[in-house]
């Protein structure tokens, strides 16, 4: 891994390896937590649920902030976290844009009626949902086409919901006021949760494309500055694993498969390519 030349260069090469060591120990904690989970009994996942949120959330900051710098960094707690935030106290108070639904107090500490642990899902996963988004547009640097990556990054992220929700919904963390119509054999979310994340998906996605420049990485999916691209990957495959073998859903396992998979599979080989 290398970083631009000059002043201080060692220095930010030193940095850039400690953030990216941090970051990977975290990303390894979060694939503990979601085993211990699976391990779990219902009545106590609470613990693992929000300490994989936690140190996922945490890995992408590192991430971003080893690739990027620190101001990809802040930006990213600030879109994706401060956005995120926003958008669930809109859309618990007023339906939009998700669609009527309310949290049922089981995740903890709430913030204006949104437990604290939410918008920090949101933070975890946008990150990821970016580099897939830009490593899918593969033309370099400002040619690549800014609506391009942020609506693939969208995609990237929205997508992902089609697993999350069901499996939030059937642990009875938050419900829907009107779960119908959805999509084919996801019972007990309506389709306008996923246009309303969709929406929200597009306006991080956009931000966070504008604001975080170039990396400061010799390689924008370089593994060496943290795990983001393959907790992306992890996500998707330990999804479709659990809700086809462990939860017992395995036609959410086949829609969300699909959808995600869209993304997710070419990312996979985007990713093996540029580490040959």
């Amino acid at each position: 891994m290398s970083v631009d030349a000059g002043p201080g260069t060692s220095a930010r090469r030193g940095g850039v390896r400690a953030l990216a060591a941090v970051a990977w120990v975290f990303g390894a904690l979060v694939v503990l937590a979601q085993i211990v989970y699976s391990m779990t009994d219902p009545d106590e996942r609470i613990f693992t649920t929000v300490a994989s949120v936690v140190a996922f959330a945490v890995a992408s900051v590192c991430d971003a902030l080893a690739r990027f710098g620190p101001r990809a960094a802040a930006l990213l707690v600030a879109v994706a976290g401060g956005g995120g935030l926003l958008a669930e106290t809109i859309g618990v108070h007023t339906g939009f844009p998700f669609g009527e639904y309310r949290y049922t107090g089981t995740l903890g500490l709430e913030v204006v009626g949104v437990p604290a642990v939410v918008p920090l899902a949101w933070v975890m996963m946008c990150w990821p949902a970016l580099l897939v988004g830009r490593a899918l547009v593969a033309r370099s640097g400002v040619d690549r086409p800014f609506w391009l990556v942020v609506g693939v990054g969208a995609w990237a992220l929205a997508s992902w919901d089609v697993f999350l929700d069901p499996q939030m919904v059937d642990a009875g963390h938050w419900v829907w006021t009107h779960p119908t119509p959805g999509l084919p054999g996801v019972g007990g979310v309506p389709l306008t949760n996923y246009a309303g994340w969709l929406l929200v998906a597009v306006l991080m996605m956009a931000a966070l494309h504008r604001g975080v420049g170039q990396p400061r990485v010799s390689r924008e999916l370089d593994l060496r500055a943290g795990p983001a691209p393959m907790l992306y990957l992890w996500t998707y495959g330990s999804s479709v694993w659990a809700h086809a073998a462990f939860f017992g859903r395995p036609v959410v396992s086949l829609v969300a498969g699909v959808l995600m998979g869209l993304v997710a599979l070419p990312f996979a080989v985007a990713l093996w390519r540029a580490h040959r």
